[in-house]
């Protein structure tokens, strides 16, 4: 189960991270779900130095389904072999 994570440590590679409202759009669903499958541990978030949630962007799309039109996993697939 995905739980909230620790900010990433500043040596870290940069990885795309998304805003709540981000989430939500692809999700096509309100902000406040974000934030609640986020305390469900749906999602896994971090908290930037001002307090507001981030999410990675590569553990977002986990959770979308393959044929959704803007994750890599439907680019792969348009793609081909």
């Amino acid at each position: 189960m995905l739980t909230s994570a620790a900010a990433p440590a500043p040596d870290a590679p940069e990885e795309r991270v998304l805003t709540r409202a981000e989430v939500a759009r692809l999700f096509r669903v309100d902000p406040a779900t974000v934030t609640r499958w986020t305390k469900q541990g749906k999602l896994t978030a971090f908290r930037t130095p001002g307090g507001t949630r981030r999410y990675y962007a590569a553990e977002v799309e986990k959770h979308l389904p393959a044929d959704h039109p803007g994750t890599l996993k439907a680019a792969r697939r348009r793609q081909g072999p």
